[in-house]
């Protein structure tokens, strides 16, 4: 497959030796995913499952302004404000491609070099070797907006140890590489200096990747988590967000003052959506379970008040005051959870590719 459109095109998507490359291209959106990028890079995708030329799927981004900043979230903003269809349809076609790279047979690569947020997370957390550089910062900051940590978020966020993912789903809290080391975001660290020639020696011997990961490994430091990562098993282990919150109040600390000031901001519909969706995804046998579940979330929490206010707030007019509905944590009820994470319709469920 050779490259399409080099300038134009949202992934450049080509075969360079054995190596099956996809290169997000949107660098003025920090490469933010859109339905185009989601169908390019799984039209790629299954046209190389069977090649036997293609020995490992590399993924990374042009430019230097990070590898994707999440989805396209004004595309979904404008369809919430219609009747959601293109919102719906979005979210199907990327979870599809989420899924599709958790049980491709073929090793795949990621270099998170720069800003990993949403969607970002959702392509390269199912890769085999995710390669974190000085300049990568992760966070899922979705209950910032009125959604939810989505894109796998379910499965992979309560597989974190010491109760580390409900913290960032929860605070959605921004990491650098040597705490996505420790958290398993990353597998690897190699100076930014040195990806370009990283990218050159994996192309050139696709099957000596692990020898040079460990050959172009460099120090990432001592996570900031660590000084903090007791505090979080104990208050974020708790049975729900309002024992967490008084916990966090209880232990009055400053860290533990700053969390509450963070949580005050979220969305509290979508940090108890967050909640139980990590509690259900961490039970999930399979990853289509958990991707089915979280499509019904998106399907519902997409076309609630909370999601048009927070992105109204955070990304339309800027003020950051958004006015949530239920204003408070208490309001958010049961009856309403179930609401949002009830089955769909069967011809509206979401299904894997096959």
């Amino acid at each position: 497959m050779s490259a399409i459109g080099l300038n134009e095109a949202e992934v450049l998507v080509r075969v360079e030796g054995r190596v099956g490359r996809l290169t997000l291209n949107r660098p003025k959106a920090l490469h933010s995913l859109t339905l185009n990028m989601c169908r390019l890079m799984t039209e790629a995708l299954l046209a190389w499952q069977d090649d036997a030329g293609v020995e490992l799927v590399l993924i990374d981004n042009s430019g230097e302004r990070g590898f994707c900043a999440g989805g396209d979230i004004r595309v979904l903003y404008d369809s919430a404000a219609d009747d959601g269809r293109l919102a719906r349809e979005f979210f199907f076609v990327e979870y599809q491609l989420n899924e599709l790279l958790f049980r491709y047979a073929k090793p795949v690569a990621a270099i998170i070099d720069g800003v990993v947020m949403g969607g970002g997370v959702g392509i390269s957390m199912p890769a085999t070797f995710r390669v974190a550089t000085e300049r990568t910062t992760y966070a899922m900051p979705e209950t910032g907006i009125g959604l939810f940590p989505d894109v796998g978020g379910g499965w992979w966020l309560p597989r974190m140890p010491d109760h580390i993912g409900i913290w960032l789903a929860l605070t959605g809290a921004r990491i650098k590489a040597a705490d996505c080391e420790l958290v398993g975001v990353a597998t690897d660290y190699v100076p930014s200096a040195q990806i370009e020639a990283l990218k050159a020696a994996i192309i050139a011997d696709p099957a000596a990747i692990e020898t040079l990961l460990t050959e172009f490994e460099g120090d990432a430091g001592r996570p900031t988590i660590a000084a903090h990562q007791d505090e979080i098993a104990r208050i974020f282990s708790l049975d729900g967000v309002e024992a967490i919150v008084e916990a966090l109040k209880a232990a009055d600390t400053d860290w533990a003052r700053q969390q509450l000031e963070v949580l005050a901001t979220k969305s509290p519909q979508t940090v108890k959506v967050a909640f139980r969706q990590l509690q259900l995804g961490g039970q999930a046998k399979t990853f289509a379970e958990n991707m089915a579940m979280e499509y019904r979330i998106g399907a519902r929490v997409v076309m609630r008040p909370d999601f048009t206010e927070g992105v109204r707030a955070v990304i339309v007019d800027k003020d950051n005051a958004p006015r949530w509905n239920p204003p408070t944590l208490e309001g958010v009820t049961e009856a309403l959870l179930d609401e949002i994470f009830a089955p769909l319709p069967p011809e509206q469920e979401w299904t894997p590719l096959p």
